[in-house]
């Protein structure tokens, strides 16, 4: 069995509106320092394989077809023996 950890994020050239949220709060908390932020997902998925050739070309397929939305965002993913 294999475990996937899948980062989906913004792209840098798009705005960010929850990101930018996030700043002015932590800015009115009294976290000045913090300059930008950005907010994205994290998935982990356990995959019935113990592939990982396989592994890697389910994951991709899963990112591109529903956890991310390649127009805007882009998306790394890890993989592990689980």
């Amino acid at each position: 069995m294999m475990k996937a950890k899948v980062y989906v994020t913004i792209k840098q050239n798009v705005l960010d509106p929850q990101g930018s949220a996030v700043q002015g709060a932590l800015h009115a908390l009294g976290f000045g320092e913090v300059g930008k932020a950005r907010v994205g997902k994290y998935v982990e998925l356990e995959l019935q394989t113990s592939d990982k050739n396989e592994a890697e070309a389910r994951v991709k397929a899963m990112c591109e077809k529903l956890l991310a939305n390649t127009v805007i965002e882009d998306y790394r993913y890890e993989l592990e023996q689980a």
